[in-house]
């Protein structure tokens, strides 16, 4: 999570005098990045995923189950193959096996993040491995733990600050959160971690506040008022937050950033092949996000309570949510202060654009606050208007940790400064710029995606977005909408079943002009060839791998009208790449996957998988597995298949201990997490 550094990490107080240094210099940093490498292309994909864990603990005798906080310590022994490898590594050892996994931490003591220690690369083929690292991972943390403990790939512990639901127990009474709720004991005891939590709150001068919608049952009380917020409680000075108005009646109320840092997602990065390719992956991924959340939702429970929300993105928003009171509208400006109308967990504000000729100046539709000196900067440095406004509304925040022993730089070598902004701004889509002085490309992160209980199912939603840039590039696809429509679908992804019951702006004309499928400078040709030199994954740790484009993803030729024919694709061919009227209809998940049965209707995003699939040159047995993953997608779609959070919902209120009032108790809790285990242990669905 974020820039790992070590040092002492400077309260607030103290760090936000430092601020202007940390951006002068961060921005400096990215520009002699960007001066270096801006014409740096032909890289091969290379990609990976990232998968957040909890670790729980059953008492099987008591039919109880906690959240178990240590993670720090089996996270240190999961490192040790790495740390060896590295060793050796640097002692020339040139024989080494590969890693097949690394271990980074996370927010919560009682939370891993596991990738494959190799990036995946340019075959199709490559594909199949995903869901078997996927297991690897999850067994290498099994040994590693006693009978008792668990590692589960949740969204979040549904009991989380509520009753008794941590090992090993802990009152409420730390400095870091100030919590009714959650100790400070849940931290990661890394540095950075604690400061977080600590200057988010300090810098906002209020703990913050979230709030999510109870959902009403029959025997659900209304108004809701959580009976489990000790209004008595005056430890801090800002016990009396929840009382005068902070917990919102027929909310389900938290305080502390840990209820939103301590949820569990999938997230996978890209290598593109140059900047322009990175940014042209930024906006058409963009209009995915709610799309891929909503199929993939996982989280209806908090704190005890059943939500009537399915997602987790907006608790976290609200969980590292720094602004002022008068950032948020709430007073009127100071002097200095300026309105910020999105937390720094949030949907990116502006498209990057590229030369593909897509962009419009209207899909840009909402106010961009920026930074205006950084942005002169950039311009001044011939960054162009759309990447410097993007860079600019990153730095109108302030850096949350600065270490006391990282404050002077030097700029060409080291990016601290600029990701100690950019990995703080947690947007769906992050467009991240390589190391200094690395053979790593322009990469981009894919961050919506809900944790899903098995790794078949991460799996399958690991590769379904693969192979959509893989289609995106190939097909000359355009999913532009504009951002203020990309936000209200974010929002409707939150609702409960959204997945069968809302509708989502969409663009139904994405074959917007004739595609030249041959001789692209992202394509190949009949024959393959090497595209260049580069042998370095995602992770400077990352050992090589061959940068030899793979026909199967590249030798994608002009069977594309036959593939519009198959799929009910309509678009008309012309000579020119001169783009058509855009269309964009609100559809429901089941048209956006699988197709609009209407004349010229959006084919569907499974049947262009489907039809990118079909027109490389890929093994029966190969096609066949990944087909496997395409089925699952479109049965979510339809419904056929639940969700996570559909699942989780129907078991609670079918069984008998469930009063019909929302409120999850410790016993139905227990049986939940044990069906959930042995599903992912058995890596079966739950349909």
């Amino acid at each position: 999570m974020g820039l790992l550094s070590l040092g002492t990490p400077l309260d607030w107080e103290e760090a936000k005098l430092y601020s202007e240094h940390v951006k002068e210099n961060g921005i400096q940093q990215f520009l002699n990045i960007w001066r270096k490498i801006k014409h740096k292309d032909r890289d091969s994909l290379l990609w990976g995923d990232e998968i957040e864990y909890l670790l729980v603990r059953f008492d099987h005798a008591n039919k109880r189950v906690r959240l178990a906080t240590g993670a720090s310590y089996i996270l240190d022994k999961l490192q040790e193959p790495e740390m060896k490898y590295l060793e050796e590594k640097e002692a020339g050892n040139t024989t080494q096996t590969p890693l097949s996994s690394l271990w980074r931490p996370e927010f919560g003591d009682f939370m891993i993040e596991g990738t494959p220690g190799e990036p995946y690369g340019y075959s199709i083929k490559s594909l199949l491995q995903v869901e078997e690292n996927m297991s690897k991972r999850r067994a290498e943390v099994g040994e590693l733990l006693s009978d008792s403990e668990a590692v589960l790939s949740i969204s979040n512990f549904p009991l989380m600050g509520r009753g008794d639901w941590l090992y090993p127990h802990h009152e409420p009474d730390g400095k870091y959160f100030q919590s009714l709720f959650l100790p400070d004991q849940v931290i990661n005891p890394h540095p950075r971690f604690r400061t977080l939590a600590s200057n988010i709150r300090q810098r906002r001068k209020e703990k913050v506040d979230i709030n999510i919608p109870i959902y009403f049952d029959e025997n659900t009380s209304k108004p809701f008022i959580d009976p489990a917020i000790p209004y008595e409680r005056n430890l801090y000075p800002m016990d009396s937050e929840a009382k005068n108005g902070a917990a919102k009646p027929d909310h389900i109320y938290m305080d502390a950033m840990g209820f939103g840092m301590g949820c569990c997602c999938l997230q996978v990065t890209f290598q593109a092949s140059s900047i322009n390719e990175a940014r042209r992956l930024n906006d058409q991924l963009a209009p995915i996000s709610a799309i891929l959340m909503c199929l993939s939702a996982s989280t209806p429970i908090l704190r005890g309570y059943l939500a009537d929300t399915d997602c987790r993105w907006n608790i976290i928003s609200a969980a590292v949510d720094d602004r002022t009171r008068q950032e948020r509208g709430l007073e009127p400006l100071g002097q200095e202060a300026r309105r910020i109308h999105k937390s720094r967990y949030a949907t990116l504000d502006s498209y990057l654009g590229s030369a593909d000729g897509f962009f419009r100046s209207e899909y840009n539709d909402i106010e961009i606050v920026k930074n205006e000196k950084v942005y002169q900067v950039l311009k001044e440095n011939g960054v162009d208007e759309l990447l410097a406004q993007h860079l600019g509304h990153l730095f109108i925040r302030d850096p949350l940790v600065i270490y006391k022993e990282l404050l002077e730089l030097d700029n060409e070598n080291s990016s601290d400064h600029f990701e100690n902004i950019q990995s703080t701004n947690w947007q769906n889509i992050r467009f991240k710029p390589p190391p200094p002085n690395s053979d790593i490309g322009w990469r981009v992160e894919f961050r919506p995606t809900e944790i899903q209980f098995t790794d078949f199912e991460n799996a399958a939603f690991s590769v379904f977005i693969v192979l959509l840039t893989r289609a995106i590039l190939s097909f000359d696809l355009d999913f532009y909408i504009p951002i203020s429509k990309m936000d209200i679908n974010m929002e409707r992804a939150h609702k409960r079943d959204a997945v069968l019951n809302e509708k989502f702006y969409f663009r139904r004309n994405v074959f917007s002009r004739q595609s030249k499928i041959l001789n692209q400078k992202y394509l190949i040709s009949d024959t393959p060839e090497c595209v260049g030199d580069n042998t370095t994954g995602l992770d400077s740790n990352n050992s090589s791998v061959k940068s030899c484009c793979d026909a199967s993803f590249n030798d994608v030729n002009d069977k594309l009208e036959d593939i519009k024919k198959v799929h009910n694709i309509n678009s008309k061919a012309t000579d020119t790449d001169k783009p058509t009227p855009v269309i964009i209809d609100e559809m429901s998940i089941k048209e956006i996957m699988c197709g609009q049965d209407i004349p010229g209707g959006f084919p569907g995003l499974v049947n262009i998988v489907s039809g990118f699939l079909d027109s490389a040159n890929i093994d029966v047995i190969t096609h066949v597995k990944l087909s496997k993953y395409l089925d699952f997608i479109k049965r979510r779609a339809t419904g056929e298949y639940r969700t996570n959070a559909r699942y989780i919902r129907d078991f609670v209120k079918s069984n008998p201990l469930y009063k019909n009032d929302s409120v999850v108790n410790e016993d139905i809790l227990y049986e939940l997490l044990v069906k959930i285990k042995e599903t992912s242990d058995l890596n079966v669905l739950q349909i």
